[in-house]
């Protein structure tokens, strides 16, 4: 996921994926989120499910459910006024799990919404899921307020905050979604921690290098190495996992 190209069409995102696979077939590639996508469709002309079938004909294997944001329209008009709507991202998650293309869901909060807007948002994201069961996990990712004309009016969430949203979360996407990743990027390995016996079950991953939590203001770092997230979940008495994207168990 990243900026959108002006001119970058479907070809372009398609010779990215061959790009990786000519290097390997083995690797999943989780790619483009649906404003990319919609992006896509629009330089291409063509419908969102034919450029989908094209992705996955190429190699895609999932995508983020980023451009979520708040999934409500009065919200949207206030942070990302160029996005996509709420029913375009609907529309471009469901026709991904139709064709077999699973996603994450996220929602970041702490700027303009209320509980209200995060509770609509929970419910849509449940929804959604009884309808595709395509959902892997649902992410709620702290509003990073430093370094954007948005964090110069609002206060940024505070811990409790934070932890509560994870806790609500699991109890209203329940029993639908079953994996809520505490990010330990956003919240910082201390909270996540905290995270884990609120309602998380996930971290994230190791990562390699982290440039959007980062210039906002997020001092966590961009690399943790195996053995030190072991450490991290063993030192508030869960059991640590290796999992690949679709949460498969690897150990």
């Amino acid at each position: 996921q990243g900026g959108l190209l002006p001119k970058a069409d479907l070809n372009f995102y398609i010779s990215i994926i061959e790009a990786v696979r000519d290097v390997s077939d083995d690797i999943h590639i989780h790619a483009f989120s649906p404003m990319e996508i919609h992006h896509m469709a629009k330089n291409s002309g063509l419908s969102v499910k034919d450029v989908l079938k094209e992705l996955k004909r190429a190699g895609l294997d999932s995508i983020p459910g980023t451009s979520a944001e708040i999934l409500d329209d009065k919200v949207r008009k206030v942070i990302c006024p160029s996005k996509i709507s709420t029913s375009r991202w609907i529309e471009i998650v469901e026709t991904a799990h139709r064709l077999g293309i699973p996603s994450t869901a996220t929602m970041m909060f702490g700027h303009v919404e209320n509980w209200e807007h995060r509770i609509k948002h929970l419910t849509i994201i449940k929804e959604i899921q009884k309808r595709t069961g395509g959902f892997t996990e649902f992410i709620p990712l702290p509003f990073m307020h430093k370094n954007n004309e948005l964090g110069k009016v609002v206060k940024p969430s505070s811990g409790f905050e934070d932890l509560l949203v994870i806790a609500i979360s699991r109890i209203v996407l329940h029993p639908e979604i079953k994996n809520v990743q505490a990010s330990w990027v956003k919240l910082g390995i201390k909270l996540a921690q905290v995270a884990l016996n609120v309602g998380a079950n996930d971290l994230g991953g190791t990562l390699m290098e982290e440039n959007i939590s980062k210039s906002a203001g997020a001092t966590s770092g961009e690399f943790l190495p195996k053995d030190e997230i072991v450490r991290i979940i063993e030192a508030v008495k869960r059991v640590p996992k290796q999992r690949d994207t679709l949460y498969r168990i690897l150990d």
